[in-house]
């Protein structure tokens, strides 16, 4: 028998849905909604259906926004010669949190894993393309993850791009901020021998 009512059931198994969130989790976010006072849970429903309802992805990057073109595709004081090739919507927002880069972006929705059954016809590469052949873009900044996909998807970018006559680079990897070599392993450290900048 199961101890707690449908309705309070059906909120664990939808919260539990979520990325991140396992059962347990579930039940305390469940628990605080249902503690919280009306109008908060109300707000936070209103809030998840209005932002299903309204957001969308910009047609240009793949960028979410509410608008036909996203903020960024639209901010005109951005080098527009640069674009920064991310797998998922949320590596934007690291990526402007570190307020270095000021060019445009392109979403990927993903990366190639032949295992998983994502191909390139599944990313939004030939978009890229179609951006690139348009003209006024210089460089391509492929900033996919450090991870097997993220490294054969970054390859297969470079090998499309170069005959595009535009340059195409790769965030650089290694030894983070803070971190020690003894703890690094041997591909980190490799990588970060490789690319080795000079002071």
């Amino acid at each position: 028998m199961k101890p707690f009512s449908g309705s309070l059931e059906r909120l664990i198994s939808a919260l539990n849905k979520l990325p991140g969130i396992g059962p347990k989790s579930a039940q305390r976010l469940a628990f605080y909604i249902l503690k919280s006072d009306a109008g908060e849970a109300k707000e936070l429903a209103s809030a998840i259906i209005d932002a299903r309802e309204k957001l969308r992805y910009c047609s240009s990057c793949g960028n979410i926004t509410e608008e036909d073109s996203c903020k960024l595709c639209r901010d005109l004081s951005r080098d527009r010669t640069t674009v920064c090739v991310v797998e998922q919507v949320q590596d934007i927002f690291v990526i402007e949190n570190t307020g270095e880069y000021r060019g445009l972006y392109h979403v990927l929705m993903g990366a190639l894993s032949p295992l998983d059954g994502v191909g390139p016809d599944d990313l939004r590469i030939k978009e890229l393309l179609e951006r690139v052949k348009a003209g006024g873009i210089k460089e391509i900044i492929v900033a996919t993850d450090p991870n097997a996909e993220g490294e054969a998807t970054a390859m297969y970018l470079s090998k499309l791009l170069k005959p595009l006559k535009v340059k195409v680079t790769r965030l650089a990897h290694g030894i983070p901020m803070g971190g020690e070599l003894e703890y690094a392993d041997e591909v980190t450290l490799a990588r970060a021998l490789q690319g080795r900048t000079e002071i």
